[in-house]
């Protein structure tokens, strides 16, 4: 066994123990840089981690857990489906992030996780037919618009299904995030659509098999959905939802996000609505609009990195440096974007670009854009 099983191993067994949860498990993955040490070298915890109670390092003496694990590792070795540890590089870097990351997930597809440009699509499991026209519309402009965009949804009824199937006609990958284990598709109904998305796309969960979807799940779900995105759009919402939470998620990890409007008297609509309302998610009526907010438009980079003279800036750390070229190469990006491309934190991110804005390198543009400045 190679060290990167044993990784992925120790990744799956980490989840299994009791008394840890997502923030404690990517606290200790953080402190002991990898899920083995974590194991083998919890006496020496302390140490590193001094905030770490006595009762967490005594719970890592789980044989059990390190034996559920090397059983759902050979179930997704056999499977060939990917196991993702928080440091391998087909993590969703965006979602790495997060302090309630998961330490591990689960895939099955060809899709680009890291893609520069990720939306989610999402809203109420019983959708009008205003909502599944805006699915279809907004996604067929956006394929002309940003055809390397990734569509990540749910896989649910109503909106969340309608944004995968759309997706798929209009040749766009697109991921379901699942709230149980790749054992099974829930809804059944909807597996013909998982399984076309293996092709164009994907299916990527954190539970293992063998896992219910209980309502729960469904909820830790929508944190991967918000999170491994940089834009969440709710297409319709009555007062409470799903859709609403992944909204508040999205918020809450400083991400952009936006919802259709709909007529005052539409149940479907009342929370995209108030959402606008209160200032939660900004207003998008189009594809168009949607891309041009988020710095998406495929503009031509090399027209304004012309005029850009690389000796006239003031001297720059390496970091900084990086940042001016990945601009420089590709334009105008969201500071997502800038973090994939970089990998770089999206904390240290920010100092780094609030740093070049006071040396008058960069301007921030509105949604989290960032262009070069001539």
């Amino acid at each position: 066994m190679n060290s990167s099983e044993e990784e992925q191993i120790y990744s799956i067994a980490l989840t299994m123990v009791p008394g840890i949860g997502h923030i404690g498990a990517k606290h200790l993955i953080d402190g002991m840089n990898n899920a083995v040490d974590i194991f083998r070298l919890r006496k020496e915890i302390p140490e590193r981690i001094p905030e770490v109670s006595q009762r967490v390092i005594e719970a890592l003496d789980c044989p059990q857990a390190v034996l559920r694990a090397e059983q759902e590792y050979e179930f997704i070795r056999k499977n060939r489906i990917s196991c993702l540890s928080f440091h391998d590089e087909a993590y969703p870097s965006r979602l790495r992030e997060c302090e309630d990351a998961p330490v591990v997930l689960f895939f099955k597809g060809n899709a680009d996780l890291n893609s520069l440009h990720i939306l989610n699509m999402v809203g109420t499991r019983n959708a009008t037919d205003y909502g599944t026209q805006i699915c279809a519309s907004f996604l067929r402009d956006l394929k002309a618009l940003c055809p390397d965009v990734l569509v990540v949804s749910g896989l649910a009824y109503g909106i969340d299904i309608h944004a995968h199937r759309e997706a798929l006609a209009n040749e766009l990958p697109t991921v379901g995030v699942l709230a149980h284990g790749l054992d099974r598709i829930y809804p059944h109904v909807h597996r013909k659509t998982a399984v076309d998305m293996l092709e164009k796309g994907g299916l990527l969960t954190e539970f293992l098999s063998g896992t219910n979807p209980g309502r729960h799940n469904f909820v830790s779900r929508n944190r991967i959905v918000a999170g491994m995105c940089d834009a969440t759009i709710v297409v319709e919402s009555a007062a409470k939802g799903g859709s609403l939470i992944t909204a508040d998620l999205a918020d809450g990890y400083h991400r952009d996000c936006f919802a259709v409007p709909g007529r005052v008297t539409d149940t479907a609509s009342i929370g995209c609505n108030r959402l606008i309302r209160d200032n939660k998610a900004a207003l998008v009526q189009s594809a168009e609009e949607f891309v041009k907010t988020m710095g998406w438009a495929n503009a031509e980079p090399a027209a304004k990195a012309a005029g850009i003279q690389r000796n006239l800036f003031p001297e720059l750390t390496d970091e900084e440096e990086l940042v001016v070229r990945i601009l420089t190469h590709q334009g105008d990006l969201h500071i997502n974007a800038l973090v994939v491309e970089a990998d770089i934190p999206v904390n240290r991110m920010s100092a780094l670009l609030f740093e070049l804005e006071m040396k008058g390198v960069v301007k921030a543009l509105v949604g989290g854009v960032y262009c070069l400045l001539a």
